[in-house]
């Protein structure tokens, strides 16, 4: 009930608040006037009902032993027989009696009392039953009055004591119920006295919290729009009290999500534009590793290396086949190192005087998900910008390690390596997307794809020590291919 009032004065327009607010100082004072009527009624009902119960005890005390001894008397000597006597209207009479008795009274002891009086009620129509028996059988006068003289008439005595003690008990009662109407009367004044403060003190209370629940709601919308105003388009107007509040509140909120749809169209424009540059850069790479490579693979021919051309053309063909990969724009692991394998390969022969390698990726990380060409880049720039850069051999390691979380590939080379000057431009440039160079186009393309492709989260990490290498991490998320 409670919570429907509540819901009730929340959807309630500002005039039927306003209506509410007087009612609310109505029925303080009318609850305490109709509470006090009805405890004074209440009070000489329940008096009322307890000398009712004294008179019908007193008068079922005086007369019920004495005619009903005389009855089965009359019924023993013959002047009466059973069915002419009353003594079986005697009984229902009392028993009659006894149950009003039980409705009346409030105490338990004359509950118990009450309860032994029936149980002697039934003893007496067992006691009037073996009188008629023995009547049927011939008359046995002198049976029957030893049942009458030792039993009827001790048994009618204790009915008699029983509602004696009854009504000796319902009137104490009558006079410590006398004794708590001066006391209920006494605490009534009190009472109504305390009342009195108490409705002050409401009404006080609801002339501060009624207006209130009126004003509240177009402070908490006036808060709303200075953050919309602000910039800050995740908040939401939450007002459902007040028909008008709330109306305006859900207007608001749908302008809202209106204002978020159109800036998430604009933001998945800039997206596809983003990827459409990524894959622009891709197919201008492409291209002159291919020149590249056909270079060499034309320099074996001639040499007569017939065998490592075609390992050459073996490795070029898997190479553009997993970059192309039907079109998807993501590879498994497993696909990604046989891309970079591939790459390596086929540089290994071009530069087989300066590079070494090796690749040590668990298997149980082949199944999940890496965008492609994302190792390829990483190991192009080891090569490019730090082995070549550099006299005499030098070493590209790739490992694959797995975290709670996420899993990570780390590419490693004991290059020239970045200066620190140098070093803080790449890493703040990637982490903080602003291109301010085209020598790291590689490393900004491969991070900027795996954020569009798994979250801000994940992407790339370059940590590196001049004159000593570099190591760059690749985190991704455990998503498994499809």
């Amino acid at each position: 009930m409670r919570k429907r009032w509540i819901e009730f004065y929340n959807r309630s327009t500002l005039a039927t608040k306003i209506r509410f607010s007087y009612l609310v100082l109505l029925v303080p004072i009318f609850s305490i006037l109709f509470f006090s009527i009805y405890n004074l009624w209440s009070s000489n009902q329940r008096y009322e009902d307890m000398i009712n119960s004294t008179l019908v005890a007193s008068e079922f005390s005086l007369d019920f032993k004495k005619d009903f001894d005389y009855e089965i008397y009359l019924v023993i000597v013959g002047n009466k027989t059973l069915k002419e006597s009353d003594v079986d209207t005697m009984l229902r009479h009392a028993k009659n009696v006894v149950k009003g008795l039980e409705n009346i009274t409030e105490s338990q002891d004359n509950r118990d009392r009450l309860q032994d009086i029936r149980k002697y009620l039934d003893s007496l129509q067992v006691y009037v039953a073996r009188i008629d028996e023995n009547m049927a059988e011939g008359n046995l006068y002198e049976e029957n009055m030893e049942i009458w003289e030792n039993d009827v008439q001790i048994v009618t005595t204790l009915v008699r004591d029983e509602i004696s003690q009854y009504t000796y008990y319902e009137i104490q009662g009558i006079q410590k119920s006398k004794d708590d109407y001066q006391k209920f009367y006494t605490w009534m004044l009190r009472f109504c006295l305390i009342a009195l403060v108490g409705v002050v003190v409401a009404v006080g209370i609801m002339s501060y919290l009624i207006p209130l629940s009126i004003t509240r709601p177009f402070k908490e919308l006036s808060q709303v729009t200075d953050e919309i105003a602000k910039g800050n388009l995740s908040v939401r107007a939450n007002v459902n009290t007040g028909v008008e509040a709330t109306a305006l509140s859900n207007s608001m909120n749908t302008m809202i999500d209106k204002i978020n749809e159109l800036l998430e169209q604009v933001t998945t424009e800039q997206i596809r534009l983003r990827k459409a540059e990524f894959e622009l850069l891709q197919a201008q790479i492409n291209p002159h590793f291919l020149y590249n490579t056909l270079d060499a693979i034309i320099w074996l021919a001639e040499a007569g290396e017939q065998k490592r051309v075609v390992g050459m053309v073996r490795n070029l063909s898997d190479f553009f086949r997993t970059s192309l990969n039907q079109g998807k724009d993501i590879n498994s692991i497993k696909e990604e190192m046989l891309h970079v394998k591939s790459y390596l390969e086929i540089q290994h022969v071009r530069y087989q005087d300066i590079l070494s390698y090796d690749i040590e990726v668990p298997e149980a990380l082949y199944i999940y998900s890496i965008p492609k060409i994302t190792i390829q880049p990483l190991v192009e720039n080891a090569l490019y910008h730090g082995i070549k850069n550099k006299r005499g051999m030098g070493h590209i390691s790739i490992r694959g390690e797995a975290g709670e979380k996420d899993f990570t590939i780390t590419v490693t080379d004991d290059g020239i390596g970045i200066d620190e000057t140098r070093l803080r431009q790449v890493q703040s440039g990637i982490q903080n997307k602003v291109l301010t160079g085209k020598d790291f186009y590689g490393l900004y393309n491969v991070c900027e794809r795996i954020r569009l492709n798994f979250g801000e989260e994940y992407g790339i990490f370059i940590e590196s020590v001049y004159g000593e290498g570099t190591s760059v991490r690749v985190i991704l998320p455990y998503v498994e291919a499809k």
